[in-house]
Formats: C-alpha cells, sequence, structure tokens
C-alpha cells in the first residue's frame, strides 16, 4: 500500500445556501398579519488549512470528493434557516493549490495558514425581507444559491531547508540517516528511495530540516527516471547539497561528470519552472571515502571543484567521518538565509472569482448568437439562480430587477423583438426566455410597476 502522495486532484462542492420562505403571520383576530418569512442559512464552505501533524495528501487519493454543508430552509416567524458547516480540510506545510490548468491559487506556508477553495451559497431571502411599498404582502421567496463546486489539483512541496541531490546509489539516504533521526529504506540497488525523506539535524544552536530527493538521471527535466516527478521537492530548500558517489564501478561515471549533469538538470528544470535552483548556495560531498580507491579520487577532484568556488567535504556516510564539518557548513548557510528572510505568519485567503468592476459598467452583456440573444453577467446568472420559475410572481420579480439593471433597453438595443429567444446564463446551461418587451418594460421601473392591478399571492398580472 502506498505511504505517500505529493499530487492529487481534489473535487470540492460548497454547501448550498438555503431557500427562503413564503410565509404570512396569522394568528387570533390577525389573520393577515404581514409577511414573516425568514432567510434561508449560508451554505457551508470549504476550507483548505495547514497542519502540522498531516505530511502527505494520501488521503485525498481515498477520498477526492469532499463537500461542505447545505444551509437550511428559512421559516415563518421571520426565522433564518441554519448556516451550513464548513469542512475544513488538514493539508501539509507547502501545499500548492492549482486550477485544472495550471493556475495557481494558493500556497500554503506556514501552520494555519487557510484557503477558501470553495464558497458557500448565499441564502435565499424571506418574503419578508422582499416587502416594500410596492410588495407587501410578497407571495413569493428567493431560492438559495448553490455553492461553488471545482477540480483543483493539490501539490506538495516539501518544505525543507537542504535538499541532497545526486545520482541514484549516491548515498543520500545513508547520509541523511547517519546525520538525523530519520530511518529510510538503504539497499544497495538504484531507485532504493521512491518517496522524498526528511531528517533533522541540529549542528550547534541551529536545527534545520534536511531532504533526501530520489536520485535523478539524465534526462530527469524531461520526464525520465523519478527525478523530474520529485525535483518540486527541491524548490523551496535554500540551500542543495550535490551527493557525488567516489566508488562507482559503472563505465563513463565519475564526480565530474556526475556534477555536470546534476547542474544541467537543475538548470532545465529551473528554466521550465522558474524556479532557479542554480542561483541557491551549494555544497559539494564526495561520498564513501571509507573505500580506499574512492578516497584517493576525492582527492584528486577536489583541487577542481574548489577553483570552480564550491564548498568541499570529503565524507563517509557509512563511518561517520566528515559529518561534523558538513553539518556545521549546512548550518551557517541555512541560519544566513533565515535572517534575510521576513518572518512567515499564518494567513487567511478567499479565492476572488470575479474580476472588480468599474463604476460606469453595466454588470452584464447582451450577445447576439443568430436569432437567439444571450445574457452574460454575474448579476443575471444569481437572480436567475434564485427565481421560483413555478412562481409567477417570483418571474414578475425577476422581471423587474432586469428592466432596473438596463437589460430590457439593452436587448432592444442590439435587435431584439417581440417572441425572440432570450438566454441567461452560460451557453450549454442557459435559462430561455421568449421576450415580450411590453410586458416587461411594464415593470422597467417602480413608477410605471406601481400602476399595475394586483392580483392574488403568487401570481403577476403581466404573465
Amino acid at each position: 500500500m502506498a505511504e505517500f502522495a505529493d499530487r492529487v486532484t481534489l473535487r470540492v462542492q460548497a454547501g448550498h445556501g438555503g431557500n427562503g420562505c413564503a410565509s404570512i403571520h396569522r394568528e387570533k383576530f390577525k389573520p393577515l398579519g404581514g409577511p414573516d418569512g425568514g432567510n434561508g442559512g449560508r451554505g457551508g464552505d470549504v476550507i483548505l488549512e495547514v497542519d502540522a501533524s498531516c505530511a502527505t495528501l494520501l488521503d485525498f487519493h481515498r477520498r477526492p470528493v469532499r463537500r461542505a454543508g447545505n444551509g437550511r430552509q428559512g421559516e415563518g416567524s421571520n426565522r433564518t434557516g441554519a448556516a451550513g458547516e464548513d469542512l475544513i480540510i488538514a493539508v501539509p506545510n507547502g501545499t500548492e493549490v492549482k486550477t485544472a490548468d495550471g493556475e495557481v491559487l494558493a500556497d500554503l506556508l506556514g501552520v494555519g495558514t487557510r484557503f477558501v477553495a470553495a464558497a458557500g451559497g448565499r441564502g435565499g431571502l424571506g418574503n419578508a425581507a422582499l416587502a416594500s411599498p410596492r410588495r407587501k404582502a410578497p407571495g413569493f421567496a428567493l431560492k438559495g444559491e448553490p455553492g461553488e463546486q471545482d477540480d483543483l489539483i493539490l501539490e506538495l512541496k516539501t518544505v525543507a531547508d537542504v535538499g541532497l541531490v545526486g545520482f541514484p546509489n549516491a548515498g543520500k539516504s545513508s547520509l541523511i540517516s547517519a546525520m538525523s533521526a530519520a530511518r529510510p529504506k538503504i539497499a544497495n540497488y538504484p531507485f532504493t528511495t521512491l518517496i522524498p525523506n526528511l531528517g533533522v539535524v541540529e549542528a550547534g544552536d541551529v536545527q534545520f530540516v534536511v531532504a533526501d530527493v530520489p536520485g535523478l538521471i539524465p534526462g530527469a527535466s524531461e520526464g525520465r527516471g523519478l527525478g523530474h516527478y520529485f525535483l518540486r521537492h527541491v524548490e523551496r530548500c535554500s540551500t542543495l547539497v550535490h551527493v557525488l558517489d567516489c566508488a562507482t564501478e559503472e563505465p563513463g561515471r565519475d564526480p565530474v561528470s556526475d556534477l555536470a549533469v546534476i547542474e544541467e538538470e537543475l538548470a532545465r528544470y529551473g528554466d521550465a519552472t522558474g524556479a532557479e535552483l542554480l542561483t541557491r548556495p551549494r555544497l559539494v560531498v564526495l561520498n564513501k571515502i571509507d573505500v580506499p580507491a574512492a578516497r584517493e579520487l576525492a582527492d584528486l577532484v577536489k583541487p577542481d571543484f574548489e577553483e570552480r568556488g564550491y564548498q568541499v567535504f570529503e565524507i563517509s556516510a557509512a563511518t561517520g567521518e566528515g559529518l561534523r564539518q558538513l553539518g556545521f557548513a549546512m548550518a551557517a548557510l541555512v541560519a544566513a538565509d533565515r535572517a534575510a528572510r521576513p518572518p512567515e505568519e499564518p494567513a487567511e485567503r478567499v479565492r476572488v472569482r470575479v474580476a472588480v468592476k468599474a463604476a460606469d459598467e453595466p454588470g452584464f452583456e447582451v450577445v447576439r448568437l443568430g436569432e437567439s440573444f444571450l445574457i452574460t453577467g454575474e448579476k443575471p446568472r444569481r437572480w436567475v439562480q434564485q427565481t421560483d420559475f413555478s412562481n409567477d410572481e417570483a418571474v414578475g420579480y425577476l422581471a423587474d430587477r432586469l428592466a432596473r439593471l438596463g437589460v430590457e433597453e439593452a436587448l432592444a438595443k442590439a435587435g431584439a423583438e417581440a417572441g425572440a429567444e432570450v438566454l441567461i446564463g452560460e451557453p450549454d446551461n442557459a435559462v430561455v426566455f421568449d421576450w415580450e418587451p411590453a410586458a416587461s418594460m411594464a415593470g422597467g421601473s417602480d413608477r410605471h410597476a406601481v400602476r399595475l392591478p394586483h392580483g392574488p399571492r403568487g401570481t403577476d398580472p403581466r404573465l
């Protein structure tokens, strides 16, 4: 069974808002005491929160769909429906949230940081809130809005200070095991490490996290081997350590060529992602010097690396030789990076879905589709969702709102005539009307609408 996951697809569904209530207050000697229908409750949000006890995204593989609670319907006597319960989902520190198209929505760093991945729908207004001098006793209420739904990509980028990179079987797992309490799987064959391993190292008064990343091979930045899949885990590391195998017996392999290949793959990955990995401090570790031939090779290539400006350490993860000096060198670079960074504070981020409009923008657009007319915009779409089309008075109220927004005039300017097909919403899921300008324009303003005769509740004389 898998024990680690660092990329998953998560479907989130926020709670729907509760419907408003259409109710008339009735008691002895007050048969028509006025409207008293309460508003519907707000739907619950789906919230991602960084939790220190969470280290992997594996749970989302098992349960890829998460839903928040729905709001309750309003009730009579002006009782508002209960709000839906928010769903708070724990994610590891360093989780990046993306859309299916790859747009980054949030980068969750710091325990307690929150991101509202899907906002709950607003509750519908009850008829008490809809009462006005023109409609003293509305016979309808607004429906609750549906909660947001989306498919999100969650990617975990390990939050570590130092990243160990190198060829498979170079001794990275042995090194992290020797320097920390981590106990990764160690064996004498390539690609023993299949998941990133973390270990906490102390050097003096500095404590830092070291990540052992699965081995790189030539072509890793293009998807070969496991390197490309796990290179994201070194993006957050402030320091990189090249672990070079001085005892390898593979033909064509030596520390100099290995370093060149690794740096090339890091450069290509940085060009593709903008991570700029080669601008960070890098140390060179010549490993396995407990083997006599490896010690001779390390002594031979060390001056060459030092001439290039690298700090070089000859070590043996098996015997512990050189690890103390390496640990203090890592700690010095980590401490310098921490001192240069501002402290991270937990934050709450809300996904912004609607662009900010200028004050003089109408808030909708009329698009001609052949003989039909499509009305797009946040307000018309939301108003249609709130309307109970089985209630003629509610449909009349929608017509009044659209007319006050200027939709009637815009349709006339666009060339719409009586009987024209009008769609509101997304083209593939729109509500379709047959436009009757005379009836609709009669309710276009309160000045004209007040002259209309009033019918029984739930009816509209224009329909």
